[in-house]
């Protein structure tokens, strides 16, 4: 039988012996780093409805940019998790969307389905001061950083595509007649005012404004008037497509010799090559290159074809870019020892200068505001089914 000192010595020999057993694992615990959380993308995506075409590529390119990125150990070791939902492209949804993805997610990173979700969104995202947004909308109205400061948009806004439009025609023909056609939306109406005011600045001659409302409709009244006019080149805005098959269709039928000209949601290859055999020739800008591109040097085009065998749309490569500049963003944020907020990720993103974007667009880009003006003119070769480049890139900045 032990005595009570024996019993004292064995229990705190005991006791030794279980803390220097668990030691180790204490000391292993205390060195482990905790998990650093990932940081969330958040995106309202029409994968169905009207702009289901171009969300459904939108949403690839999201996909296949963060695959890459994560692939790579993601932002200085955190990974990049994409939460996104469908809206049907319609603004109640969009908001939706929106509130159910930041009230289960800590969110960073946004991407936008349309103009009308940004402009209804926008009070929400300054007062909550966390998100960087862009999205699908180049309306001019968001290039305002003071009515917009947490968002921009990834490429040139629409006044300036129709202004790179017009530096070229200023250039490969002074004192060109030029004719606008738009669509009765806010969409079509945006442009309008700098393209007056550019046309006049470049020298040009603006002969003849036509509206009509978006979809099929009725054109013939409308060429009449065109080939009254006879312009020598005539820009498309505010449409997907129709009514300019028509309008083209009508056109040569009557002989009119104009160059037809779109801007980015229309200038799509295959949106173009639907058109028919008369839209050989049509022209138009765009601030990213096209999937087959192989001149020069462009190694994520590169990767894209290899991830992706099949042609990918100017949707796609809109989204991959756009993924491409959020998440640059928040390195930066993170690099420099910033908190990931709006503020931060919006002054992060406009120390880009001269960044390289692996060929999708062919100059080095550099963002000083909410836009990032820079395209170049494509022209449709209809033989080949390829939008064709015709001019270097056009900088606006």
């Amino acid at each position: 039988m032990k005595t009570k000192r024996q019993f004292l010595a064995t229990t705190a020999a005991a006791a030794a012996a279980a803390a220097a057993a668990t030691l180790p694992g204490r000391v292993l615990a205390q060195a482990r780093p905790a998990a650093q959380e990932d940081i969330v993308l958040g995106a309202s995506v029409p994968m169905t409805g009207v702009f289901a075409f171009a969300g459904i590529g939108i949403d690839a390119g999201i996909k296949d940019y963060l695959e890459i990125l994560n692939g790579q150990g993601g932002i200085k070791g955190r990974k990049v998790r994409y939460v996104p939902e469908d809206t049907g492209y319609k603004v109640d949804q969009s908001l939706a969307a929106f509130k159910k993805i930041t009230g289960g997610n800590k969110v960073n990173l946004y991407y936008a389905d349309s103009t009308g979700f940004v402009k209804a969104v926008n009070p929400e995202v300054d007062r909550m001061g966390s998100i960087l947004m862009t999205g699908a909308s180049f309306a001019r109205e968001i290039s305002n950083a003071q009515k917009y400061p947490m968002q921009f948009m990834v490429g040139p806004d629409y006044s300036e595509m129709v202004g790179i439009l017009l530096q070229y025609i200023a250039k490969a023909k002074p004192g060109a007649k030029v004719a606008m056609v738009y669509s009765d939306t806010e969409f079509g109406k945006d442009p309008v005012d700098a393209y007056r005011a550019d046309s006049k600045k470049l020298g040009l001659n603006p002969v003849l404004e036509i509206v009509t409302p978006p979809g099929s409709v009725d054109v013939s009244t409308e060429v009449i008037k065109l080939r009254r006019a006879d312009p020598d080149y005539t820009i498309f805005h505010g449409y997907v497509s129709a009514p300019i098959p028509e309008f083209i269709n009508q056109a040569r039928a009557q002989g009119l010799k104009t160059s037809f000209m779109g801007t980015f949601w229309t200038m799509d290859n295959s949106t173009v090559m639907k058109m028919g055999p008369n839209a050989d020739g049509f022209m138009g800008v765009m601030p990213y290159r096209y999937y087959y591109d192989t001149e020069g040097k462009a190694p994520m085009l590169e990767r894209i074809r290899k991830m992706r065998p099949e042609y990918q749309s100017t949707a796609y490569m809109q989204g991959f870019l756009a993924t491409m500049l959020l998440t640059e963003a928040a390195r930066r944020c993170i690099e420099a020892g910033n908190e990931l907020n709006g503020k931060n990720l919006k002054t992060a993103l406009s120390s880009i200068r001269n960044f390289d974007t692996g060929g999708i667009i062919g100059v080095p880009l550099s963002i000083k505001g909410n836009s990032i003006p820079i395209g170049r003119i494509y022209k449709a070769d209809f033989k080949q089914q390829k939008m064709l480049p015709v001019s270097d890139w056009i900088s606006l900045q």
